[in-house]
Protein backbone atom coordinates (compact mmCIF):
# COMPACT_ATOMS: atom_id res chain seq x y z
CA UNK A 1 0.00 0.00 0.00
CA UNK A 2 1.21 3.55 -0.89
CA UNK A 3 0.84 6.59 0.64
CA UNK A 4 -0.63 9.21 -1.82
CA UNK A 5 0.67 12.60 -0.18
CA UNK A 6 -0.18 15.34 -2.51
CA UNK A 7 -3.95 14.72 -1.56
CA UNK A 8 -5.66 15.13 1.58
CA UNK A 9 -9.95 14.25 1.75
CA UNK A 10 -11.75 15.72 4.64
CA UNK A 11 -15.45 16.46 5.04
CA UNK A 12 -17.28 19.22 7.17
CA UNK A 13 -20.20 17.91 9.77
CA UNK A 14 -22.09 19.98 12.24
CA UNK A 15 -25.43 20.95 13.06
CA UNK A 16 -27.75 22.88 10.78
CA UNK A 17 -27.03 26.46 10.75
CA UNK A 18 -23.47 26.17 12.63
CA UNK A 19 -21.53 27.70 9.72
CA UNK A 20 -19.95 24.90 7.45
CA UNK A 21 -20.97 26.01 4.17
CA UNK A 22 -19.26 29.53 5.33
CA UNK A 23 -16.01 27.79 6.44
CA UNK A 24 -16.12 26.28 2.72
CA UNK A 25 -16.96 29.74 1.01
CA UNK A 26 -13.79 31.57 3.25
CA UNK A 27 -11.68 28.27 2.14
CA UNK A 28 -12.17 28.63 -1.21
CA UNK A 29 -11.48 32.84 -1.42
CA UNK A 30 -8.35 32.54 0.60
CA UNK A 31 -6.85 29.67 -1.43
CA UNK A 32 -6.67 31.54 -4.30
CA UNK A 33 -9.33 29.77 -6.45
CA UNK A 34 -11.56 32.61 -7.40
CA UNK A 35 -10.17 35.35 -9.55
CA UNK A 36 -9.34 38.61 -7.72
CA UNK A 37 -12.51 40.35 -9.70
CA UNK A 38 -15.04 37.32 -9.54
CA UNK A 39 -18.26 37.98 -8.57
CA UNK A 40 -18.87 35.00 -6.23
CA UNK A 41 -22.00 34.37 -4.09
CA UNK A 42 -22.55 33.67 -0.20
CA UNK A 43 -22.45 30.19 0.81
CA UNK A 44 -21.38 29.75 -2.73
CA UNK A 45 -21.63 25.87 -2.30
CA UNK A 46 -25.22 25.88 -1.90
CA UNK A 47 -26.42 25.54 -5.26
CA UNK A 48 -29.80 25.21 -5.90
CA UNK A 49 -32.17 27.40 -5.17
CA UNK A 50 -34.17 25.65 -1.87
CA UNK A 51 -30.89 25.05 -0.39
CA UNK A 52 -30.47 29.40 -0.55
CA UNK A 53 -33.93 30.29 0.50
CA UNK A 54 -33.75 27.92 3.49
CA UNK A 55 -29.91 28.07 4.63
CA UNK A 56 -29.67 24.91 4.96
CA UNK A 57 -27.50 22.24 3.47
CA UNK A 58 -29.72 19.39 1.12
CA UNK A 59 -27.04 17.90 -0.84
CA UNK A 60 -23.35 16.65 0.09
CA UNK A 61 -20.85 17.78 -2.21
CA UNK A 62 -17.40 18.08 -2.82
CA UNK A 63 -14.97 20.91 -3.75
CA UNK A 64 -11.43 20.96 -4.05
CA UNK A 65 -9.08 23.72 -3.14
CA UNK A 66 -4.99 23.22 -2.86
CA UNK A 67 -2.57 24.85 -0.10
CA UNK A 68 1.39 24.79 -0.79
CA UNK A 69 0.77 22.03 -3.47
CA UNK A 70 -1.54 19.62 -1.74
CA UNK A 71 -4.96 19.75 -3.37
CA UNK A 72 -7.47 19.09 -0.04
CA UNK A 73 -10.62 17.47 -1.36
CA UNK A 74 -13.33 18.84 1.33
CA UNK A 75 -16.97 17.19 1.63
CA UNK A 76 -19.62 19.92 2.73
CA UNK A 77 -22.12 17.57 4.22
CA UNK A 78 -25.79 19.11 5.51
CA UNK A 79 -26.52 19.22 8.41
CA UNK A 80 -30.32 18.22 9.05
CA UNK A 81 -30.69 14.53 10.27
CA UNK A 82 -33.56 14.26 7.76
CA UNK A 83 -30.84 14.01 4.81
CA UNK A 84 -28.87 11.68 7.17
CA UNK A 85 -28.40 9.47 4.64
CA UNK A 86 -25.90 12.33 2.62
CA UNK A 87 -23.43 12.05 5.80
CA UNK A 88 -22.72 8.77 5.69
CA UNK A 89 -22.03 8.45 2.48
CA UNK A 90 -19.91 11.30 2.45
CA UNK A 91 -18.21 9.92 5.47
CA UNK A 92 -17.26 7.18 3.06
CA UNK A 93 -15.36 9.26 0.49
CA UNK A 94 -12.82 10.67 3.31
CA UNK A 95 -9.68 9.93 5.76
CA UNK A 96 -10.78 12.75 8.14
CA UNK A 97 -13.10 14.98 9.43
CA UNK A 98 -13.95 18.57 10.78
CA UNK A 99 -16.58 18.76 13.38
CA UNK A 100 -17.62 22.40 13.54
CA UNK A 101 -19.45 23.60 16.66
CA UNK A 102 -21.34 26.73 17.45
CA UNK A 103 -19.32 28.38 20.09
CA UNK A 104 -23.00 29.40 21.69
CA UNK A 105 -24.97 26.58 21.42
CA UNK A 106 -22.52 24.05 21.35
CA UNK A 107 -23.26 20.24 20.35
CA UNK A 108 -26.57 19.68 19.47
CA UNK A 109 -28.47 16.08 17.99
CA UNK A 110 -27.34 16.72 14.96
CA UNK A 111 -23.46 17.17 16.21
CA UNK A 112 -23.85 13.43 17.85
CA UNK A 113 -25.50 11.78 15.05
CA UNK A 114 -22.34 12.53 12.70
CA UNK A 115 -19.83 12.57 15.23
CA UNK A 116 -20.88 8.97 16.13
CA UNK A 117 -20.92 7.88 12.31
CA UNK A 118 -17.52 10.02 12.03
CA UNK A 119 -16.27 7.65 15.33
CA UNK A 120 -17.57 4.38 13.79
CA UNK A 121 -15.45 4.47 11.06
CA UNK A 122 -12.38 5.30 13.18
CA UNK A 123 -11.85 8.78 10.96
CA UNK A 124 -9.76 11.39 13.45
CA UNK A 125 -11.63 14.48 13.79
CA UNK A 126 -10.50 18.56 14.19
CA UNK A 127 -12.50 19.88 16.30
CA UNK A 128 -13.50 23.73 15.16
CA UNK A 129 -15.50 25.87 17.53
CA UNK A 130 -17.21 28.50 15.12
CA UNK A 131 -18.90 32.07 15.46
CA UNK A 132 -16.48 32.89 18.41
CA UNK A 133 -17.15 36.30 17.87
CA UNK A 134 -20.63 36.03 18.93
CA UNK A 135 -21.79 38.35 22.20
CA UNK A 136 -23.13 34.84 23.73
CA UNK A 137 -20.23 32.91 23.19
CA UNK A 138 -18.96 30.38 25.77
CA UNK A 139 -16.15 28.78 24.05
CA UNK A 140 -14.37 26.82 27.12
CA UNK A 141 -17.85 25.70 28.33
CA UNK A 142 -18.76 24.42 24.65
CA UNK A 143 -15.33 22.58 24.46
CA UNK A 144 -16.30 20.87 27.56
CA UNK A 145 -19.29 19.77 26.18
CA UNK A 146 -17.58 18.23 23.41
CA UNK A 147 -15.26 16.39 25.21
CA UNK A 148 -18.30 15.04 27.21
CA UNK A 149 -19.89 13.90 23.76
CA UNK A 150 -16.73 12.18 22.83
CA UNK A 151 -16.53 9.99 26.04
CA UNK A 152 -20.50 9.69 26.03
CA UNK A 153 -20.30 8.26 22.53
CA UNK A 154 -17.30 5.58 24.26
CA UNK A 155 -14.43 7.26 22.21
CA UNK A 156 -11.35 5.79 22.22
CA UNK A 157 -8.25 7.46 24.15
CA UNK A 158 -6.74 8.03 20.85
CA UNK A 159 -9.44 9.82 19.68
CA UNK A 160 -10.06 12.33 22.42
CA UNK A 161 -6.56 13.93 21.91
CA UNK A 162 -8.02 16.02 19.06
CA UNK A 163 -6.54 19.24 17.62
CA UNK A 164 -9.00 22.51 18.62
CA UNK A 165 -8.86 25.68 16.28
CA UNK A 166 -11.71 28.33 16.98
CA UNK A 167 -12.65 30.25 13.92
CA UNK A 168 -14.92 32.98 12.79
CA UNK A 169 -15.90 31.53 9.31
CA UNK A 170 -17.50 35.09 8.45
CA UNK A 171 -14.48 36.98 8.88
CA UNK A 172 -12.35 34.00 7.62
CA UNK A 173 -10.11 34.05 10.48
CA UNK A 174 -9.00 30.88 12.59
CA UNK A 175 -6.72 30.73 15.46
CA UNK A 176 -4.65 28.35 17.86
CA UNK A 177 -6.16 30.32 21.08
CA UNK A 178 -9.39 31.91 21.17
CA UNK A 179 -7.58 35.31 21.86
CA UNK A 180 -4.89 34.49 19.31
CA UNK A 181 -4.21 37.48 16.82
CA UNK A 182 -4.45 35.54 13.48
CA UNK A 183 -5.92 36.84 10.17
CA UNK A 184 -6.53 34.16 8.30
CA UNK A 185 -7.51 30.93 7.89
CA UNK A 186 -3.69 29.05 7.59
CA UNK A 187 -3.76 27.80 10.91
CA UNK A 188 -6.86 25.64 10.02
CA UNK A 189 -4.72 24.35 6.53
CA UNK A 190 -1.88 23.63 8.20
CA UNK A 191 -3.97 21.02 11.04
CA UNK A 192 -5.96 19.27 7.96
CA UNK A 193 -2.13 18.76 6.45
CA UNK A 194 -1.22 17.50 10.37
CA UNK A 195 -4.10 15.43 11.81
CA UNK A 196 -5.51 14.20 8.20
CA UNK A 197 -3.87 11.08 7.15
CA UNK A 198 -3.20 10.76 3.04
CA UNK A 199 -5.09 8.45 1.31
CA UNK A 200 -3.53 4.63 1.00
CA UNK A 201 -3.94 2.43 -1.75
CA UNK A 202 -2.54 0.32 -4.66
CA UNK A 203 -1.70 2.00 -7.79
CA UNK A 204 -1.04 -1.52 -9.41
CA UNK A 205 -3.85 -3.21 -7.37
CA UNK A 206 -7.20 -4.00 -8.90
CA UNK A 207 -9.30 -1.10 -9.89
CA UNK A 208 -12.17 -0.35 -6.62
CA UNK A 209 -13.86 3.09 -7.43
CA UNK A 210 -16.69 3.31 -4.94
CA UNK A 211 -19.75 5.61 -5.76
CA UNK A 212 -20.88 7.73 -3.12
CA UNK A 213 -22.83 10.35 -4.79
CA UNK A 214 -24.79 11.08 -8.36
CA UNK A 215 -24.56 14.13 -10.47
CA UNK A 216 -26.56 14.80 -13.95
CA UNK A 217 -25.04 16.81 -16.68
CA UNK A 218 -27.24 17.90 -20.06
CA UNK A 219 -24.11 17.20 -21.76
CA UNK A 220 -22.70 13.95 -20.46
CA UNK A 221 -25.44 12.77 -19.02
CA UNK A 222 -25.52 10.55 -15.17
CA UNK A 223 -21.82 11.59 -13.62
CA UNK A 224 -21.19 8.85 -10.64
CA UNK A 225 -18.88 10.55 -8.06
CA UNK A 226 -16.89 8.03 -6.23
CA UNK A 227 -13.25 7.73 -4.91
CA UNK A 228 -10.58 5.41 -5.83
CA UNK A 229 -9.23 3.33 -3.17
CA UNK A 230 -7.40 1.13 -5.31
CA UNK A 231 -6.13 0.26 -8.46
CA UNK A 232 -5.96 3.52 -11.50
CA UNK A 233 -8.50 4.99 -13.91
CA UNK A 234 -7.59 6.39 -17.06
CA UNK A 235 -9.74 7.72 -19.13
CA UNK A 236 -11.26 5.56 -22.08
CA UNK A 237 -10.72 2.59 -20.07
CA UNK A 238 -13.22 -0.62 -20.60
CA UNK A 239 -14.37 -1.08 -16.77
CA UNK A 240 -17.51 -2.87 -15.02
CA UNK A 241 -19.78 -1.72 -12.71
CA UNK A 242 -20.33 -4.35 -10.03
CA UNK A 243 -24.15 -4.06 -9.45
CA UNK A 244 -25.66 -4.00 -5.79
CA UNK A 245 -27.74 -7.20 -7.15
CA UNK A 246 -24.20 -9.15 -7.73
CA UNK A 247 -23.94 -8.70 -11.75
CA UNK A 248 -21.72 -6.77 -13.69
CA UNK A 249 -22.48 -4.41 -16.12
CA UNK A 250 -19.52 -3.49 -18.69
CA UNK A 251 -19.20 -0.22 -19.38
CA UNK A 252 -16.46 2.78 -20.97
CA UNK A 253 -14.96 5.58 -19.52
CA UNK A 254 -16.08 8.98 -21.73
CA UNK A 255 -14.49 11.72 -18.97
CA UNK A 256 -13.06 11.81 -16.34
CA UNK A 257 -13.12 15.39 -13.61
CA UNK A 258 -12.25 16.32 -10.92
CA UNK A 259 -12.97 19.17 -8.51
CA UNK A 260 -11.27 22.24 -7.90
CA UNK A 261 -13.55 25.34 -6.52
CA UNK A 262 -16.79 25.38 -7.90
CA UNK A 263 -15.62 23.55 -11.35
CA UNK A 264 -15.16 20.29 -12.75
CA UNK A 265 -11.49 20.26 -14.05
CA UNK A 266 -10.86 17.18 -16.96
CA UNK A 267 -8.74 14.54 -15.63
CA UNK A 268 -6.83 11.44 -17.74
CA UNK A 269 -5.66 9.37 -14.82
CA UNK A 270 -7.18 9.07 -11.48
CA UNK A 271 -4.82 7.53 -8.54
CA UNK A 272 -5.94 5.82 -5.20
CA UNK A 273 -7.44 8.71 -2.90
CA UNK A 274 -8.60 10.74 -5.85
CA UNK A 275 -12.42 12.19 -5.48
CA UNK A 276 -13.57 12.01 -9.19
CA UNK A 277 -16.73 12.07 -11.00
CA UNK A 278 -16.98 10.22 -14.36
CA UNK A 279 -19.21 9.89 -17.25
CA UNK A 280 -20.61 7.24 -19.63
CA UNK A 281 -21.86 5.60 -16.76
CA UNK A 282 -25.91 4.84 -17.71
CA UNK A 283 -27.57 3.25 -14.76
CA UNK A 284 -25.06 3.27 -11.75
CA UNK A 285 -26.58 4.15 -8.64
CA UNK A 286 -24.92 4.90 -5.01
CA UNK A 287 -22.99 2.11 -3.37
CA UNK A 288 -22.13 0.16 -6.17
CA UNK A 289 -18.52 0.04 -7.39
CA UNK A 290 -16.51 0.42 -10.59
CA UNK A 291 -13.89 -2.44 -11.02
CA UNK A 292 -12.02 -4.47 -13.24
CA UNK A 293 -13.89 -5.73 -15.58
CA UNK A 294 -11.23 -9.30 -16.00
CA UNK A 295 -11.09 -9.39 -12.30
CA UNK A 296 -13.85 -7.94 -10.63
CA UNK A 297 -13.31 -6.67 -7.20
CA UNK A 298 -16.80 -5.40 -5.35
CA UNK A 299 -16.10 -3.38 -2.16
CA UNK A 300 -18.96 -3.83 0.42
CA UNK A 301 -21.98 -1.48 0.60
CA UNK A 302 -22.97 1.35 1.95
CA UNK A 303 -25.38 0.75 5.04
CA UNK A 304 -28.25 3.48 5.02
CA UNK A 305 -30.36 3.70 7.75
CA UNK A 306 -34.18 2.75 7.18
CA UNK A 307 -36.65 5.45 7.19
CA UNK A 308 -39.07 6.11 9.58
CA UNK A 309 -41.56 8.29 7.75
CA UNK A 310 -44.56 7.53 4.65
CA UNK A 311 -46.45 10.00 2.63
CA UNK A 312 -49.11 8.91 0.40
CA UNK A 313 -48.44 10.65 -3.00
CA UNK A 314 -51.23 10.52 -5.56
CA UNK A 315 -52.45 12.74 -9.03
CA UNK A 316 -54.38 15.80 -8.25
CA UNK A 317 -58.32 15.00 -8.67
CA UNK A 318 -59.87 18.29 -7.32
CA UNK A 319 -61.81 20.01 -9.69
CA UNK A 320 -58.83 22.65 -10.22
CA UNK A 321 -56.49 19.99 -11.88
CA UNK A 322 -54.51 20.47 -15.00
CA UNK A 323 -55.16 24.19 -14.65
CA UNK A 324 -51.73 25.19 -13.11
CA UNK A 325 -49.97 22.30 -13.32
CA UNK A 326 -47.43 21.06 -16.60
CA UNK A 327 -46.88 17.26 -15.68
CA UNK A 328 -50.25 15.73 -13.67
CA UNK A 329 -50.97 11.98 -14.99
CA UNK A 330 -49.77 9.22 -12.65
CA UNK A 331 -47.01 8.33 -15.71
CA UNK A 332 -45.29 11.66 -14.96
CA UNK A 333 -45.45 11.42 -10.82
CA UNK A 334 -43.83 8.14 -11.49
CA UNK A 335 -41.23 8.78 -13.64
CA UNK A 336 -40.38 12.07 -11.07
CA UNK A 337 -40.19 9.47 -8.38
CA UNK A 338 -38.30 6.97 -10.23
CA UNK A 339 -35.62 9.78 -11.22
CA UNK A 340 -35.55 11.00 -7.25
CA UNK A 341 -34.75 7.12 -6.69
CA UNK A 342 -31.74 7.13 -8.19
CA UNK A 343 -30.06 9.86 -6.64
CA UNK A 344 -31.79 9.78 -2.80
CA UNK A 345 -30.78 6.32 -1.43
CA UNK A 346 -32.45 7.27 1.55
CA UNK A 347 -35.69 7.39 0.15
CA UNK A 348 -38.29 4.55 -0.95
CA UNK A 349 -41.57 4.25 -3.25
CA UNK A 350 -44.29 1.52 -3.22
CA UNK A 351 -47.22 1.64 -4.93
CA UNK A 352 -50.45 2.34 -2.61
CA UNK A 353 -53.05 -0.01 -3.34
CA UNK A 354 -53.66 1.60 -6.97
CA UNK A 355 -51.65 2.53 -10.18
CA UNK A 356 -51.92 6.45 -8.87
CA UNK A 357 -51.08 6.54 -5.64
CA UNK A 358 -47.37 6.08 -4.06
CA UNK A 359 -46.45 5.81 -1.24
CA UNK A 360 -43.00 7.22 -0.74
CA UNK A 361 -40.68 6.40 2.64
CA UNK A 362 -37.78 8.58 4.06
CA UNK A 363 -36.27 9.92 7.02
CA UNK A 364 -38.41 12.64 7.95
CA UNK A 365 -41.40 15.25 7.21
CA UNK A 366 -38.71 18.19 6.09
CA UNK A 367 -37.23 15.51 3.55
CA UNK A 368 -40.44 14.26 1.88
CA UNK A 369 -41.77 18.21 2.17
CA UNK A 370 -38.33 19.28 0.27
CA UNK A 371 -39.39 16.77 -1.96
CA UNK A 372 -42.61 17.74 -2.91
CA UNK A 373 -41.92 21.55 -2.93
CA UNK A 374 -38.84 20.66 -5.66
CA UNK A 375 -41.46 18.78 -7.59
CA UNK A 376 -44.16 21.75 -7.49
CA UNK A 377 -41.38 24.22 -8.90
CA UNK A 378 -40.54 21.62 -11.64
CA UNK A 379 -44.35 22.22 -12.79
CA UNK A 380 -45.84 19.20 -10.96
CA UNK A 381 -49.70 18.89 -9.73
CA UNK A 382 -50.08 16.15 -6.98
CA UNK A 383 -52.13 15.69 -3.92
CA UNK A 384 -50.12 14.30 -0.29
CA UNK A 385 -51.69 12.48 2.44
CA UNK A 386 -50.94 12.92 6.12
CA UNK A 387 -47.35 11.74 7.04
CA UNK A 388 -47.63 8.44 9.07
CA UNK A 389 -45.02 6.02 10.88
CA UNK A 390 -43.63 3.24 9.79
CA UNK A 391 -43.79 0.48 12.49
CA UNK A 392 -42.24 -2.65 12.69
CA UNK A 393 -42.26 -5.95 15.04
CA UNK A 394 -39.17 -6.56 17.49
CA UNK A 395 -39.12 -9.65 19.48
CA UNK A 396 -42.84 -10.30 18.50
CA UNK A 397 -44.18 -6.57 19.69
CA UNK A 398 -45.20 -3.89 17.59
CA UNK A 399 -42.90 -1.19 18.11
CA UNK A 400 -42.65 2.27 16.40
CA UNK A 401 -39.89 4.60 15.76
CA UNK A 402 -38.47 7.31 18.93
CA UNK A 403 -36.99 10.35 18.55
CA UNK A 404 -34.69 12.14 20.91
CA UNK A 405 -35.78 15.50 21.02
CA UNK A 406 -33.92 18.96 22.45
CA UNK A 407 -35.86 21.77 23.22
CA UNK A 408 -34.08 25.28 23.89
CA UNK A 409 -36.34 27.75 25.21
CA UNK A 410 -36.67 30.84 27.78
CA UNK A 411 -37.18 29.73 31.54
CA UNK A 412 -40.66 31.01 31.66
CA UNK A 413 -42.56 28.57 29.09
CA UNK A 414 -40.15 25.31 30.62
CA UNK A 415 -44.90 23.90 32.20
CA UNK A 416 -45.99 24.58 28.47
CA UNK A 417 -43.22 22.69 26.68
CA UNK A 418 -43.84 19.60 29.21
CA UNK A 419 -47.36 19.85 29.34
CA UNK A 420 -47.28 19.71 25.55
CA UNK A 421 -44.59 16.81 25.13
CA UNK A 422 -46.03 15.10 28.02
CA UNK A 423 -49.75 14.92 25.70
CA UNK A 424 -47.94 13.29 22.85
CA UNK A 425 -46.42 10.37 24.51
CA UNK A 426 -43.11 12.11 25.80
CA UNK A 427 -40.90 11.35 28.43
CA UNK A 428 -37.92 14.22 29.84
CA UNK A 429 -34.27 12.45 30.30
CA UNK A 430 -32.64 15.66 31.02
CA UNK A 431 -32.59 19.55 31.81
CA UNK A 432 -30.15 21.77 31.95
CA UNK A 433 -29.90 25.21 32.68
CA UNK A 434 -27.32 27.34 31.39
CA UNK A 435 -27.83 30.27 33.68
CA UNK A 436 -28.45 33.01 30.51
CA UNK A 437 -32.31 32.48 31.08
CA UNK A 438 -32.77 30.22 28.42
CA UNK A 439 -33.32 26.08 29.46
CA UNK A 440 -32.32 23.12 27.29
CA UNK A 441 -34.65 19.87 28.10
CA UNK A 442 -34.09 16.61 26.61
CA UNK A 443 -36.95 14.34 25.53
CA UNK A 444 -37.43 10.58 24.22
CA UNK A 445 -40.60 10.87 21.96
CA UNK A 446 -42.47 8.97 19.37
CA UNK A 447 -41.62 9.72 15.79
CA UNK A 448 -45.48 10.49 15.78
CA UNK A 449 -45.80 12.69 18.49
CA UNK A 450 -43.38 15.46 16.62
CA UNK A 451 -46.31 15.28 12.99
CA UNK A 452 -47.79 18.78 14.24
CA UNK A 453 -45.47 19.91 16.75
CA UNK A 454 -43.40 22.80 15.77
CA UNK A 455 -46.00 25.20 14.60
CA UNK A 456 -47.77 24.49 17.87
CA UNK A 457 -44.36 25.08 20.06
CA UNK A 458 -43.56 28.22 18.80
CA UNK A 459 -46.96 29.47 18.82
CA UNK A 460 -46.88 28.21 22.66
CA UNK A 461 -43.69 29.76 23.16
CA UNK A 462 -43.75 32.95 21.01
CA UNK A 463 -41.34 31.68 18.43
CA UNK A 464 -38.53 31.87 20.89
CA UNK A 465 -38.19 28.02 21.27
CA UNK A 466 -35.93 25.87 18.77
CA UNK A 467 -36.20 22.57 18.22
CA UNK A 468 -34.17 19.68 17.21
CA UNK A 469 -35.11 16.39 17.06
CA UNK A 470 -32.70 12.82 16.22
CA UNK A 471 -34.03 9.24 15.47
CA UNK A 472 -33.12 7.29 18.80
CA UNK A 473 -34.22 3.93 18.13
CA UNK A 474 -37.40 1.71 18.81
CA UNK A 475 -39.83 1.60 20.90
CA UNK A 476 -43.01 -0.43 21.65
CA UNK A 477 -46.36 0.91 20.57
CA UNK A 478 -47.43 3.56 22.99
CA UNK A 479 -51.31 3.42 22.36
CA UNK A 480 -52.76 6.26 21.10
CA UNK A 481 -52.12 10.09 20.93
CA UNK A 482 -54.38 13.23 20.29
CA UNK A 483 -53.96 15.11 17.16
CA UNK A 484 -54.94 18.76 17.22
CA UNK A 485 -58.38 19.44 18.71
CA UNK A 486 -59.72 21.79 16.40
CA UNK A 487 -62.03 20.74 12.91
CA UNK A 488 -61.78 22.14 9.67
CA UNK A 489 -64.46 24.87 8.18
CA UNK A 490 -65.45 23.51 4.64
CA UNK A 491 -66.67 25.13 1.86
CA UNK A 492 -70.18 23.53 0.79
CA UNK A 493 -70.30 25.01 -2.56
CA UNK A 494 -67.87 25.55 -5.71
CA UNK A 495 -67.52 29.69 -6.13
CA UNK A 496 -65.54 32.85 -5.26
CA UNK A 497 -65.20 34.03 -1.72
CA UNK A 498 -66.75 37.42 -0.79
CA UNK A 499 -65.62 39.55 1.96
CA UNK A 500 -69.80 39.27 3.77
CA UNK A 501 -69.51 35.50 4.25
CA UNK A 502 -65.99 35.83 5.22
CA UNK A 503 -66.87 38.36 7.69
CA UNK A 504 -69.99 36.36 8.92
CA UNK A 505 -68.07 33.37 9.35
CA UNK A 506 -64.48 34.79 11.12
CA UNK A 507 -66.10 34.57 14.90
CA UNK A 508 -66.06 30.37 13.44
CA UNK A 509 -62.49 30.44 13.98
CA UNK A 510 -59.14 31.28 11.48
CA UNK A 511 -59.45 31.83 8.04
CA UNK A 512 -57.38 30.08 5.35
CA UNK A 513 -58.64 32.18 2.56
CA UNK A 514 -58.81 35.94 1.48
CA UNK A 515 -61.71 37.23 -0.57
CA UNK A 516 -61.96 36.75 -4.27
CA UNK A 517 -60.42 33.65 -4.11
CA UNK A 518 -62.16 30.61 -6.28
CA UNK A 519 -62.73 27.53 -3.92
CA UNK A 520 -64.83 23.94 -4.68
CA UNK A 521 -66.82 22.07 -2.64
CA UNK A 522 -64.95 20.37 0.28
CA UNK A 523 -62.09 22.41 0.04
CA UNK A 524 -60.29 23.55 3.39
CA UNK A 525 -61.28 27.63 3.77
CA UNK A 526 -60.21 27.24 7.57
CA UNK A 527 -59.61 26.19 11.27
CA UNK A 528 -62.68 26.11 12.84
CA UNK A 529 -62.40 26.69 17.08
CA UNK A 530 -64.55 23.68 17.89
CA UNK A 531 -63.63 20.18 17.27
CA UNK A 532 -66.14 19.33 14.91
CA UNK A 533 -66.06 19.77 10.69
CA UNK A 534 -67.89 22.16 9.72
CA UNK A 535 -69.95 22.79 6.35
CA UNK A 536 -69.94 26.61 5.37
CA UNK A 537 -71.23 28.64 2.74
CA UNK A 538 -68.12 31.28 1.67
CA UNK A 539 -69.35 32.54 -1.55
CA UNK A 540 -72.49 34.06 0.40
CA UNK A 541 -73.41 37.65 -1.87
CA UNK A 542 -75.14 40.50 0.46
CA UNK A 543 -78.62 40.93 -1.41
CA UNK A 544 -79.11 44.06 -3.08
CA UNK A 545 -82.74 45.40 -1.71
CA UNK A 546 -84.70 48.66 -2.89
CA UNK A 547 -85.28 49.55 0.35
CA UNK A 548 -82.01 51.56 2.22
CA UNK A 549 -81.12 50.05 5.25
CA UNK A 550 -81.03 52.52 8.32
CA UNK A 551 -77.52 50.60 9.11
CA UNK A 552 -76.22 51.69 5.63
CA UNK A 553 -73.29 49.66 4.19
CA UNK A 554 -70.86 49.85 7.07
CA UNK A 555 -67.32 49.06 6.30
CA UNK A 556 -66.37 45.49 7.23
CA UNK A 557 -62.84 44.88 8.88
CA UNK A 558 -61.62 41.13 8.00
CA UNK A 559 -59.11 39.62 9.62
CA UNK A 560 -55.83 38.88 7.51
CA UNK A 561 -56.06 35.29 6.57
CA UNK A 562 -53.58 32.55 7.64
CA UNK A 563 -51.42 31.23 4.52
CA UNK A 564 -49.97 28.09 5.05
CA UNK A 565 -46.96 27.07 3.53
CA UNK A 566 -46.17 24.09 2.69
CA UNK A 567 -44.81 22.45 6.07
CA UNK A 568 -47.69 24.20 7.98
CA UNK A 569 -50.29 22.31 5.99
CA UNK A 570 -49.19 19.05 6.14
CA UNK A 571 -48.85 19.41 9.70
CA UNK A 572 -52.16 20.83 9.72
CA UNK A 573 -54.12 17.92 8.06
CA UNK A 574 -55.82 15.14 9.68
CA UNK A 575 -56.39 11.43 8.08
CA UNK A 576 -59.43 12.30 5.70
CA UNK A 577 -58.05 15.36 4.31
CA UNK A 578 -54.81 15.57 1.73
CA UNK A 579 -53.10 18.83 0.59
CA UNK A 580 -53.47 19.87 -3.10
CA UNK A 581 -49.95 20.74 -4.75
CA UNK A 582 -49.77 23.05 -7.63
CA UNK A 583 -46.93 25.27 -8.74
CA UNK A 584 -48.85 28.16 -8.46
CA UNK A 585 -51.01 27.07 -4.93
CA UNK A 586 -51.21 25.41 -2.04
CA UNK A 587 -55.05 23.62 -1.16
CA UNK A 588 -56.30 21.90 1.85
CA UNK A 589 -59.20 19.58 1.45
CA UNK A 590 -61.40 16.71 2.64
CA UNK A 591 -60.84 13.73 0.59
CA UNK A 592 -64.04 12.98 -0.29
CA UNK A 593 -65.33 16.00 -1.36
CA UNK A 594 -69.16 15.74 -1.40
CA UNK A 595 -70.50 16.87 1.59
CA UNK A 596 -73.24 14.12 1.60
CA UNK A 597 -71.05 11.41 1.12
CA UNK A 598 -68.35 12.11 4.03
Amino acid sequence: MIKNTSIRNVAIVAHVDHGKTTLVDAMLRQSGIFRDNEQVAERVMDSNDLERERGITILAKATGVRYHDIKINIVDTPGHSDFGGEVERALKLVDGVMLLVDASEGPLPQTRYVLSKALEARLPQIVVINKIDRPDARIQEVLNEVYDLFIDLDAAEDQLDFPVIFTNAREGIAKATPDGTEKDLRVLFEAILAHTPPPVGDPDGVLQLLVANLDYSDYLGRLAIGRVFNGTLRRGDDVAIAKLDGSLHKIKITKLFSFEGLKRVDETVGWPGDILAIAGVEGITIGETVTSAETPKPLPHIPIDEPTIAMTFSINTSPFSGREGTYVTSRNLRDRLDKELLTNVSIRVEEAGSADMFKVMGRGELQLAILVEMMRREGYELSVGKPEILTKTVNGKLSEPVELLIIDCPETFIGVVIEKIGSRRGKMAKMVNHGSGRVRLEFHVPSRGLIGLRSEMLTDTKGTAIMNSLFHGYIEWQGEIPTRSTGSLVADRAGKTTGNALFNLQERGDMFVGPGVEVYEGMIVGENAREADLDVNIVKEKKLTNMRASSADEAIRLVPPRLLNLEQAIEFIRDDELVEVTPASIRLRKKVLKSNQR
